[in-house]
């Protein structure tokens, strides 16, 4: 059992909402115990916010189970013990569990439409919580209404008539939320609550969770990988690594001046503002976590750590008092010094000559659905060119068109008459099928999730043996030699090739995807959102990668992603789609410097900061309004903080130069827009 802190003993003492002690916990799997959780201590006091950070497989969500109890059937806790408001958990029956779960703690999980009844309308839904408090029908349902009202959703009454299926992530999260809070409870607990949201949508739904928590007094327990969001919503901070607490401290002090060489690590992976690929690769952490149940002498992260001796590898540090924060590391005061375990040199560069014929080359490019009996305008207009070795990034909210313009890109779906897509000047047809072999292996792409992108039953030996064989038309006796050098080009160990997708980590995966991708030897890659899912180690060594390849193979990239630091870091010109059309396209920085539009200047603002800067947070009106029926003039003017009047809404602004290659669709001139700013919308105003 590792010794617990004399700090932590003095904390245990204070009325805290949440006291995790000495927590084990195991699954059983194929017959054998695997620990997950070991000698796990910390509180979450009265009206806090307490993060807890790691990578996939550290533990974090089965601490969250553990708390309520819903740890799946081979799942056991050990020893230790769970406290809320000085209540054990675990000697709760069945009947005193269900009533705490029913009034006193509440989850959000990171899928609200996983976690939402298809099959009920959201008033049921919302209204069954205060129906389980005993409430008449009619009084439930007014409580209900009254409740969506106060997670900021416009109209209760239209949203309570509405299946999930209807509802935006935002508004589906809203209600999750609303859902959760409607018991008012003493601990609420949010599992990766903004993981798949935009960049707008996770900042509305963070000011509702902080307003919500000075209103209601609760109590949070903040678990993610995207430690910017940690630092915006927490005030202490708990890092998990193969289920043991390995640092912990105030958000400020431990992100500023990190005491672990894990937490340092962490934070060396992430793109911070500014940091563009030229610049250097991200640093990664090496190797990967140890298998849950491994037997581990020593300290847990010395197989990763460059800090690591034999006496680390011996003895298992325990949680050093640093005065009030604390470190599982011997070598604490060290920690800050970590070398760096990727070379920080940029990649080789690559110059760009935009005197040459694009490589890719959109005109007119629209998308219209069939949907209902109604024309649904996916994509209205854009026209755009790639350079041979450019990465464009595409970005914008849900429901803006970047999805639709990849699929279109690789004759996935089939673009309306009269637009056109050329490839090194020559017009590509429309639909895959009707395209060459040459024109089909000259764009790939590289899916957000590899698990639907993957075979399962084949073995990754396979899935990039048969893009060789069927795209690069490898001879048979040339195909391992050639296979060898891709998956060794991603950094993909040989034992892999006799592994089927399922055996493998997210990062392990998305490198197969790319080395299949890459195995077709494309002159353009599509990516769509490929690092979204992925914990900031893993992104990093994929951006690294990626820039790499760029470098060695001369590829071009249009890359697809609703995280703005990493799109400013791998991108070298921006597009911003909004409701089908382009609204801005310009190199990076400029993008990034402004002036901007005022949707890019709304998303930019809505990024948190990992160093505690704040940036003026620019709310947009409502959501994005339907594409069966968009609105006249500049489609933007029904959410717009800087609308002009009547020429904003009768007439759409055509798309201008600010400056030499960045060009700006806004009737405000570039130099008002520069130096304008909008008045800040009220924070309680209605977002929905």
């Amino acid at each position: 059992m590792t010794p617990t802190a004399p700090w932590q003993g003095e904390m245990a003492s204070a009325p805290d909402a949440l006291s995790i002690r000495d927590l084990d916990v195991a699954y059983r799997v194929r017959g054998k115990v695997r620990q997950v959780l070991r000698g796990l201590s910390f509180q979450v006091g009265r009206g806090e916010s307490y993060g807890l950070v790691g990578e996939s497989g550290c533990g974090k969500s089965t601490v969250a189970l553990a708390i309520v109890r819903y740890l799946a059937r081979n799942g056991r806790v050990r020893a230790g013990r769970i406290l809320l408001d000085g209540r054990d958990l675990l000697a709760l029956g069945e009947a005193d569990l269900r009533k705490l779960r029913a009034t006193a703690v509440s989850m959000v999980y990171q899928d609200p439409g996983r976690a939402l009844n298809p099959s009920l309308r959201v008033g049921a839904q919302v209204a069954e919580v205060f129906r389980l408090q005993g409430m008449p029908q009619a009084e439930a349902l007014d409580r209900a209404a009254a409740m969506l009202a106060r997670v900021q959703i416009a109209d209760p009454s239209s949203v309570m008539g509405r299946y999930p299926h209807q509802l935006s992530g935002g508004m589906q999260q809203r209600v999750a939320i609303a859902m959760a809070l409607a018991i008012n409870p003493k601990l609420l607990i949010l599992d990766e609550p903004t993981t798949g949201l935009d960049a707008t949508v996770e900042a509305e739904v963070l000011d509702l969770i902080a307003r919500l928590r000075g209103e209601f007094a609760t109590s949070i327990l903040f678990i993610s990988h995207n430690l910017a969001v940690i630092a915006r919503m927490c005030d202490r901070v708990g890092v998990l690594y193969a289920g043991l607490l390995v640092e912990e401290g105030g958000t400020r002090e431990l992100f500023d001046n990190p005491r672990h060489p894990y937490t340092v690590g962490l934070l060396r992976c992430l793109p911070r503002r500014g940091r563009r690929k030229d610049h250097g690769r991200l640093d990664t952490i090496p190797g990967l976590l140890p298998p849950p149940g491994a037997d581990i002498a020593g300290c847990v992260f010395a197989e990763r750590c460059a800090h690591a001796d034999e006496y680390c590898r011996a003895v298992e540090p325990p949680l050093y008092d640093l005065g009030g924060r604390a470190s599982r590391c011997h070598y604490h005061e060290r920690a800050p010094d970590l070398p760096r375990a990727t070379p920080s040199d940029p990649a080789a560069p690559i110059a760009v000559d935009r005197e040459e014929r694009p490589v890719l080359r959109t005109q007119r490019l629209a998308k219209t659905f069939a949907a209902g009996g109604h024309a649904v305008h996916a994509l209205s207009a854009i026209s755009l060119e790639l350079w041979s070795g450019e990465t464009l990034g595409l970005v914008g909210e849900s429901g803006s068109g970047k999805t639709t313009l990849a699929r279109l890109l690789l004759g996935l779906i089939e673009a309306d008459g009269g637009s056109v897509i050329e490839l090194d000047g020559g017009q590509l047809p429309a639909a895959i099928d009707r395209r060459t072999p040459d024109q089909v292996k000259a764009l790939q792409i590289v899916f957000q999730n590899p698990d639907s992108a993957l075979n399962r039953s084949h073995t990754v030996r396979h899935l990039i043996g048969r893009a060789l064989a069927k795209l690069a038309r490898v001879p048979a006796p040339q195909q391992l030699e050639r296979l060898l050098a891709f998956t060794r080009a991603v950094r993909l160990a040989d034992r892999y090739l006799a592994v089927r997708p399922r055996q493998l980590s997210g990062g392990l995966k998305q490198r197969v995807a790319i080395a299949r991708a890459f195995a077709g030897e494309p002159r353009i890659v599509v990516c769509d959102e490929p690092t979204s899912a992925l914990d900031v180690s893993v992104q990093a060594a994929i951006l690294n990668l990626l820039a790499d390849l760029q470098a060695t193979r001369r590829v071009s990239y249009v890359f697809i992603s609703h995280d703005l630091g990493t799109v400013r870091y791998i991108s070298d010109r921006i597009a911003v789609l909004y409701l089908g059309r382009l609204m801005e396209l310009g190199p990076a920085e400029q993008v990034f410097r402004g002036p901007h539009h005022p949707y890019t200047e709304a998303l930019l603002s809505a990024v948190p900061s990992l160093d505690g800067s704040v940036t003026e947070r620019i709310r947009l009106k409502g959501d994005i309004p339907s594409a069966i029926r968009p609105p006249s003039g500049c489609v933007f003017h029904t959410r717009c903080p800087r609308k002009l009047g009547s020429i904003c809404e009768d007439q759409e602004p055509p798309l201008i130069e600010a400056e030499a290659g960045h060009a700006i669709r806004c009737h405000i001139q570039a130099r008002d827009l520069q130096r304008e700013r909008p008045a800040p919308m009220p924070a309680e105003a209605p977002a929905s």
